[in-house]
């Protein structure tokens, strides 16, 4: 079900995405600050777009592939503009903004017309676990974007052939720091995500247990990030190398997000 909000917030994602690409080809401090602005509406438009979707399935908006595909599509809107605020950089916005369309596009495009079962409730615990979850999954994301970018940069660097919109984007140094701030909002987001999913599996049965695919393959994403964060301060390991190792983790929460959540494991279908 497309209600209205949805079209609005993904025509506000293309406006924004044009104001951001203009921005790139030119120096008008305005066009920039516009194509913030339109993100953060569209921003707020997905977000009563997902308020429009629980209460049409009568759930919580992420209960299905769908919803949960939408929610990590506005978390990561939720943290780019998060990241561009702090560092105060929107260069990037039109790659983060594509991909928001992209992502928004296929999810209005494929989800199914009639409401998925309602399920059983499971409470404010559970919604804040899978919550957090989205929000590390979307951090990651935005890390592996701002990783892709550092590497394009480094190489176009390399071979000494920079166009007009390569200078419009940030530093290396920049970059790095923009990509390691987001993995740290997924690390915090992801562990505390874990721990309340943990305390209400022990309200549930009574005991701990991490022998679902799930978890494993969640144990593991923390971990590689984890190493990331690590060895993005060594100086050996800082830069390109570091940034590669970002973009690999990346495909490990593909793989989590799909063919886990679709084929692996029951009990955390799609979350």
């Amino acid at each position: 079900m497309n209600g209205a909000w949805a079209y609005v917030n993904l025509a506000l994602y293309v406006l924004s995405f044009i104001c951001y690409a203009r921005y790139l080809y030119g120096t008008n401090e305005w066009i920039g600050r516009l194509a913030t602005l339109l993100l953060a509406a569209g921003v707020l438009a997905h977000y009563a777009a997902l308020l429009a979707r629980s209460r049409w399935t009568h759930t919580v908006p992420y209960d299905d592939l769908y919803g949960s595909m939408s929610l990590f599509a506005w978390l990561l809107g939720v943290t780019y503009l998060g990241l561009e605020v702090f560092h105060g950089q929107r260069s990037v916005g039109a790659f983060v903004t594509l991909l928001l369309i992209v992502w928004t596009g296929m999810v209005m495009a494929f989800a199914p017309d009639a409401a998925p079962a309602t399920p059983p409730a499971r409470g404010p615990l559970f919604a804040l676990h899978v919550t957090l979850n989205t929000l590390a999954y979307a951090a990651f994301g935005l890390s592996f974007v701002l990783s892709l970018i550092y590497l394009i940069q480094n190489r176009v660097l390399k071979a000494r052939r920079p166009g007009l919109t390569f200078w419009r984007f940030p530093a290396l140094d920049v970059l790095e720091k923009m990509s390691r701030s987001s993995v740290i909002v997924g690390l915090i987001a992801l562990a505390v995500g874990m721990s309340f999913g943990f305390v209400w599996q022990h309200r549930l049965s009574g005991q701990f247990s991490a022998a679902d695919p799930k978890i494993i393959v969640t144990l593991v994403i923390f971990a590689l990030y984890l190493a990331y964060s690590w060895l993005a301060g060594k100086s050996g390991w800082r830069g390109a190398r570091a940034a590669r190792i970002c973009a690999l983790n990346f495909i490990l929460v593909l793989f989590s997000y799909t063919i886990v959540n679709l084929y692996l494991t029951s009990f955390h279908r799609y979350l």
